[in-house]
Order: structure tokens, then C-alpha cells, then sequence
């Protein structure tokens, strides 16, 4: 499924619909994008940095538990860090793409009921993912989660340009 590009003209109930449907976006241009790729390129990497296609997915589920779950939630997600094996990404062999993509759109699924249930002032809840800051309020989590989508799906772009599919924007 692939959603169209959330236009700035397009009516919206609110700027929670808004933050939703950019998520919503770029959460399936990672789905699509990563679909689209053969077997052979989902676990290696083309880039100097060394990340994988499906590291990059179980990345980007595993940012939207932490700030959303962990973090604005307050809620004990067991590892938040279960993206990383040290300071990469990894993912294990017996993750497949179908599982790894689910578990994104399941996460989406999430954050979208999270973000429709609230202001976009209410502040997060206390948790260990502010380090003793301060919590920030739902919109500013979602501007982090907007900017680190956006950033990524860049990313990929590349990658999967590099491995002869389609072209990104």
C-alpha cells in the first residue's frame, strides 16, 4: 500500500492529523521501498557506514517505541535498545523482512492511536528516556520522529537506487 504524499493543501481535523499522516507516509515509503528489494540486498550493506535495509526497519520501530512507548508513554518497553547490538543496528537471521515490516506498521499503529488521544501539548510522562530532563510535550516528539522518518527514507533512496530499484524522489 502506498499512501499519497500528505500535501500541505489538503485538509486535515487538526495538526495531530497532520503529524499522523506524515508518519504514516514516510512509514510506508519504508514499507514499500523495502518490498521492493530482492533477497540478496536486505542484509548487507552498499554504504561506507555499513547499515542494512532491515537494520533500518527494526531502527525505525524500534524509534517509534522509544519516544513514543518509552519515552512519551512513560511505559517499561523491556530493551528500548533492542535495535542495536553495540553501537550498530543488527538484525538476527530468524528476523524476516515480513516480520520486521509488520512489526513497523504495527508500531505505526501505535503511535497514530497515542497521537490522536492527546493534545499536542500534553507533556510525556516521566521516564528514563529523558536522561532527567524534563519531559517535552507530544509535538515535539513528533517533529523528532517527523525529521528522523524524513532523514532515513532519504537514506534509503540511495540504497535501494544503488541496488537497481526503483528511484526514489
Amino acid at each position: 500500500m502506498t499512501l499519497p504524499f500528505p500535501e500541505p493543501t489538503g485538509p486535515a481535523a487538526g495538526r495531530a492529523e497532520v503529524f499522523v499522516r506524515y508518519l504514516d507516509y514516510f512509514r510506508e515509503q519504508v514499507v514499500a521501498k523495502v518490498a521492493a528489494l530482492p533477497e540478496a540486498e536486505l542484509r548487507g550493506s552498499r554504504l561506507p557506514s555499513g547499515w542494512a535495509p532491515l537494520e533500518l526497519v527494526k531502527h525505525l520501530r524500534y524509534v517509534e517505541l522509544r519516544w513514543i512507548e518509552w519515552g512519551f508513554q512513560g511505559r517499561d518497553v523491556g530493551d528500548p535498545w533492542g535495535d542495536r547490538h553495540g553501537q550498530r543496528w543488527h538484525v538476527v537471521p530468524t528476523e524476516t523482512r515480513q516480520e520486521l515490516l509488520d512489526a513497523l506498521r504495527t508500531q505505526g499503529a501505535h503511535t497514530r492511536t497515542v497521537v490522536l488521544s492527546h493534545d499536542l501539548s500534553t507533556v510525556g510522562a516521566p521516564s528514563p528516556r529523558w536522561d532527567g530532563a524534563e519531559p517535552p510535550p507530544l509535538e515535539r516528539v513528533l517533529f523528532h520522529l517527523v525529521q528522523e522518518y524524513a532523514r532515513h527514507v532519504g537514506h534509503l533512496d540511495i540504497v535501494v537506487e544503488l541496488a537497481g530499484g526503483p528511484l526514489g524522489e
